[in-house]
């Protein structure tokens, strides 16, 4: 289980996909994590390339044109994201393993271009968990909230699509199991 694997993260919205690419970053920076193009403002705190590029869009849409994306979405009917394909060749050409964290979108173009990655599904503890998190900010109409309940189911059912299932019930385990799948040997005395 060497390098140059490819592992295309998914799930449903509100799994907790951001907050298990976070913490891998801060306790695992020997990782090979694909970075993001998009067209979203930068937030106070960020900077560019850590990992985000932010772009504007008609160098995003030039990138689109030029194929320079494994794939790409326009998100909440907003902002534009994509993953470079050159950032990902070039880690498999020197050997890494590389993580890509997409919606289901995103990993449904990357199995049309990549078939061989290896497609890992992040499921809820439980649909009472999803719901929870997904309305429990309570800011929603319910418009909104029967909008995204019928999209996470849409999303839950594609669970089939994916090579193996990671259940998010503790986002430390997740992580180690990313990990070892990647082929990486994480060191026991960063572990918290």
């Amino acid at each position: 289980m060497g390098g140059k694997r490819v592992i295309v993260l998914s799930g449903p919205s509100a799994v907790g996909k951001t907050t298990v690419m976070r913490r891998l970053r801060a306790e695992h920076p020997e990782l090979t994590i694909a970075p993001t193009v998009t067209t979203r403002p930068m937030r106070p705190g960020e900077v560019d390339g850590s990992p985000y590029f932010f772009v504007d869009d008609a160098t995003f849409d030039r990138k689109i044109e030029q194929g320079e994306f494994l794939e790409w979405a326009v998100v909440h009917k907003a902002a534009k994201y994509g993953t470079p394909r050159a950032a990902v060749e070039q880690a498999r050409s020197e050997g890494r393993s590389v993580l890509i964290e997409v919606d289901l979108q995103g990993a449904r173009q990357i199995r049309a271009t990549m078939p061989e990655a290896l497609f890992v599904f992040l499921a809820p503890p439980s649909w009472e968990e999803l719901v929870r998190r997904l309305v429990g900010r309570g800011t929603e109409s319910d418009e909104e909230r029967n909008r995204r309940l019928q999209t996470a189911r849409e999303e839950l059912a594609a669970e089939a699509e994916f090579d193996m299932t990671l259940v998010n019930t503790d986002v430390a385990s997740v992580c180690q199991e990313l990990v070892a799948l990647l082929g990486s040997s994480p060191n026991p005395a960063r572990r918290h």
